[in-house]
């Protein structure tokens, strides 16, 4: 079962890895991925947060990190020493397969931290804000979701790492966002 379930994983990788493969998407997925491409976001967000709630915006950013951290430590350090997945771009099955578009590098590959800590940080963001802003939901589901493709396509994560990554992260979001509601009228 599971070698079956490992070999869905990897022909549904090379269905997007290179099944997809052109020249708009080889430029668009390596910038949606790059942390610095979603900087100005970021910042908006701060921005926003101290702008709009003041006090309150400190709390939202502080638990925005809480739910950061969270997702890094348990998708870097608790989990993905413990799977030891390689990445496809480094499974030496898949040497003549891979398309480098971006480095490798050289840690594990299951779960996504990419994927982890970008739904943890939207549905975090969808359960504090959705109530005055409908369009959070849509645009923050979207937002992490590219994100998470792009390390498919780029050859740096399995289909399943991704899945497993927005699993962990929609879970996360939603204990944090919980925490951050419990505590918040303390203040």
């Amino acid at each position: 079962m599971i070698e079956s379930l490992m070999q869905f994983d990897t022909d549904l990788f090379l269905k997007i890895h290179r099944g997809l493969s052109n020249p708009f998407f080889d430029w668009l997925f390596p910038i949606m991925r790059n942390r610095f491409t979603w900087a100005p976001l970021y910042l908006f967000i701060i921005i926003f947060c101290f702008r709009e709630y003041k006090k309150k915006g400190w709390y939202i950013i502080g638990m925005l990190l809480f739910t950061f951290a969270m997702g890094d430590l348990l998708a870097s350090r608790l989990i993905k020493p413990f799977v030891f997945r390689l990445r496809p771009c480094n499974e030496p099955d898949l040497v003549d397969e891979i398309i480098h578009r971006i480095p490798c590098g050289s840690g594990y590959s299951f779960p996504s931290a990419h994927a982890t800590n970008h739904f943890a940080i939207a549905i975090f963001l969808i359960v504090v804000f959705y109530s005055r802003w409908k369009p959070v939901l849509p645009l923050g589901l979207a937002w992490a979701f590219i994100i998470s493709f792009s390390q498919i396509y780029v050859g740096v994560h399995y289909p399943l790492d991704t899945l497993a990554g927005a699993i962990l992260g929609t879970l996360i979001g939603l204990t944090t966002s919980k925490l951050y509601k419990t505590l918040q009228p303390t203040l």
